[in-house]
């Protein structure tokens, strides 16, 4: 491990480049509809080869709905792996082929909270679990909240369908989060990107097209040859 106390952040980026982990071999040994998983030779630092697994995932996007008093639009929505309901924001997987980001968060928003926006900003991008997965995620801060009427609204499914929804203001989520009430990371990492970013000026966010190299394609979900 290198001690970088002394260093700043343009050196902590040298140092991790001049390592190079080369992928000696690879091969799928799982494939579902949301995930595969597969097994990575890999090139250590000094000379070994260890295996990774690697969970490979569509990548997902997410929104934080605003509304201009504060209050946010939180979820809550079961999920089963956890066996619990959740506290969650508005988010899907990017199932699309070719579908943009931002176009996806829209869409999710308006088939989750029945919601549309007029304003949108790029919050965070995110690992949501680097150690094992390549999931990669982006949340959005949307504003200038509408509603849509009812009969258009999606109907959902499955768990969907038994969705609640709620305003909740902002301050009471963080305190939530910090009380271990709100657990959902994509929830956690938003709401506390979405307050921090309420006290600094326009500027402190990006916008909704900014670039974004780390989205994954269907085709990094394709089976290799």
């Amino acid at each position: 491990m290198t001690d970088n106390r002394n260093g700043d952040w343009s050196d902590a980026q040298e140092n991790a480049e001049e390592n190079t982990y080369e992928v000696h071999g690879s091969r799928e040994v799982y494939r579902g509809k949301v995930i595969s998983l597969r097994v990575d030779e890999v090139a250590m630092p000094r000379g070994s080869v260890s295996e990774r697994d690697v969970v490979v995932h569509l990548g997902a996007v997410g929104v934080v709905a605003m509304r201009e008093d504060g209050t946010v639009l939180l979820l809550r929505q079961y999920r089963h792996p956890v066996g619990e309901t959740l506290w969650e924001l508005p988010a899907g997987i990017l199932d699309v082929d070719d579908e943009p980001a931002l176009q996806a968060a829209q869409r999710e928003l308006g088939e989750e909270a029945f919601l549309t926006a007029r304003t949108w900003s790029v919050l965070v991008d995110m690992y949501s679990s680097p150690g094992m997965s390549n999931e990669a995620v982006r949340l959005y801060l949307a504003r200038d909240i509408d509603e849509i009427p009812e009969q258009q609204r999606h109907e959902g499914v499955d768990e969907e369908a038994d969705m609640e929804r709620h305003w909740i203001d902002l301050d009471d989520a963080v305190e939530r989060i910090l009380q271990g009430e709100i657990t959902n990371n994509l929830a956690c990492v938003g709401l506390l990107a979405a307050a921090a970013a309420r006290s600094k000026d326009a500027s402190f966010v990006r916008r909704a097209d900014a670039p974004w190299p780390a989205k994954p394609t269907l085709a990094d979900h394709e089976t290799p040859d």
